[in-house]
């Protein structure tokens, strides 16, 4: 019995040194949200820019989590990317990679505005298969950015 309660005692012991949710939060990873308007008439060829430049940042970017863009219901032209970075130089990184300075260059008179938003994260939940669930969802919707989903991204 003694044994039982001195295992019980050190698995307490060590949750209580171990997780603290307060410092479970912080982390260097950046967050950041992006605020696009696009030209109207430009939407489809931005889409296709973006699509590119996500692309190659996910396939060449270790430091580059993620990646959620969703446009407004009411206005397609409002675009709001969710942005995951391991942290601040490999976003520093990113935005000096061929890849990135083409997609700039490329939707430089298609981006009406653009607003970039530093963020901490809150909190984070997801579904088990929730990535498994979005590509299968993509694959069916490539290039259909509406696709609503919560901001509360699951890495």
């Amino acid at each position: 019995m003694n044994s039982k309660i001195s295992v019980a005692s050190i698995l307490l012991f060590l949750l209580m040194f171990t997780y603290n949710p307060l410092t479970a939060q912080k982390s260097n990873t950046m967050y950041r949200i992006a605020k696009i308007k696009v030209d109207s008439t430009q939407l489809d060829q931005y889409k296709l820019a973006l699509h590119e430049q996500m692309n190659a940042a996910m396939k060449l970017e270790p430091g580059v989590l993620s990646y959620t863009a969703v446009s407004n219901k009411n206005d397609a032209t409002i675009i709001t990317i969710f942005e995951v970075y391991a942290n601040l130089d490999a976003y520093q990184s990113h935005i000096l990679t061929a890849h990135f300075k083409k997609y700039k260059e490329t939707v430089k008179d298609m981006v009406l505005s653009l607003e970039l938003i530093d963020t901490d994260l809150v909190v984070r939940a997801k579904k088990t298969n929730y990535y498994k669930r979005l590509a299968n969802l993509q694959e069916v919707q490539p290039f259909n950015f509406r696709i609503v989903t919560h901001l509360i991204i699951a890495l």
